[in-house]
């Protein structure tokens, strides 16, 4: 009995030594494992679909590159509207052009023909007076 390990009770009614550890050792490696996969799982899952993850980056890329598009429009926008504004100020001939155009002045003597920007698209609908053939 001087060699002997003790042994121990387990749910169910066996018993087992210590030297029964071998089962024990490879049911935890094989949950450490398990744990360890799930776990990862979990991480690459986050990586992916988190808040801050792959797909929230890419969506916020394509934003960036959508306001750096609006930015650029805007700022070549804000320098033909300068350069106009510039015009206007120095030159006669585009303060002329200008209420020409949208102030519809002439000089004197002069007439001024304005014609409809469209003709309209569809065709009047039937005024109701054809009538078309019973049977």
């Amino acid at each position: 009995m001087k060699g002997e390990l003790p042994a121990v009770n387990c749910p169910g009614g066996w018993r087992r030594t210590m030297n029964d550890s071998n089962f024990d050792t490879t049911a935890l490696y094989r949950n450490g494992i398990l744990v360890l996969l799930l776990l990862s799982v979990a991480l690459i899952v986050h990586n992916i679909f988190g808040q801050n993850g792959y797909l929230a980056s890419r969506h916020q890329q394509k934003e960036l590159q959508t306001l750096q598009q609006q930015i650029l429009q805007l700022q070549q926008e804000n320098e033909q509207l300068d350069k106009e504004n510039r015009a206007l100020k120095s030159n006669p001939a585009a303060i002329e052009r200008l209420a020409r155009e949208q102030m519809h002045l002439a000089k004197p003597g002069e007439k001024i023909y304005t014609l409809p920007d469209k003709a309209p698209a569809d065709p009047p609908p039937p005024t109701g007076k054809e009538t078309s053939p019973q049977p």
